[in-house]
């Protein structure tokens, strides 16, 4: 059968909406990586190394058996740890992970990224034990502003740290309670998501999820 160009470029436009809306529906439907399919040693399968030392290691305490994503580089006091995942693409966003502070004399814990344009633009939500604070900011060309802050007390062991956005409109919850609501404008188109540390923070993350548009 002998199929015009026309026509061809036709199926072809058709094809590609088709995709762009099952990628939608599943964005909107959600997605978790838990790391248990990834090799050991390596970067999780679709996650950028940007800054820092990400590999997937096992940690037989994890919440989903038997890997974790971890951060293991002792970067310099300024330095952030940033793997984002390249095929994500994000305005408003549901956002939770599950991590453990495993070492760190600068810097302990880490967070979550969203709307990143890349490893220096994007908003961060993080928990440092160390300094016993619940943080958001936005990270403009490598330079960070502090957008809202609670004081919790650390306690040992994992810990769930969720962000929603809608809009300009942040909330930010650690191990469920609502600590952080605040609004922000600076940042307003999508952009990938992703994990945090900063400096020496050595910190094993599960259970990446996200839902949104």
């Amino acid at each position: 059968m002998i199929i015009s160009a026309n026509r061809g470029k036709w199926i072809a436009v058709v094809m590609v909406s088709v995709c762009a809306v099952a990628g939608r529906a599943q964005d909107m439907k959600g997605r978790t990586w838990n790391f248990d399919g990834d090799k050991v040693g390596e970067i999780a399968k679709g996650f950028t190394n940007d800054v820092g030392q990400w590999q997937v290691v096992a940690d037989d305490t994890a919440p989903s058996k038997p890997h974790v994503l971890a951060q293991q580089a002792k970067s310099e006091k300024q330095l952030y740890n940033v793997a984002l995942i390249a095929d994500t693409n994000f305005k408003n966003v549901d956002l939770s992970v599950k991590f453990r502070a495993v070492a760190g004399a600068l810097d302990q814990g880490g967070g979550v990224v969203w709307r990143a344009k890349d490893a220096q633009n994007y908003y961060i939500c993080r928990y440092n034990p160390l300094e016993e604070n619940f943080r958001v900011y936005k990270v403009e060309a490598g330079k960070r502003k502090e957008l809202g802050s609670a004081n919790i007390p650390a306690t040992p062991g994992w810990h769930t740290l969720r962000v929603v956005m809608t809009g300009d409109k942040f909330e930010g919850y650690l191990d469920g309670k609502k600590d952080l609501e605040m609004s922000d404008a600076t940042i307003a188109g999508p952009g990938r998501i992703g994990l945090w540390t900063k400096a020496d923070a050595q910190t094993h993350f599960d259970d990446l999820t996200v839902s949104g548009d």
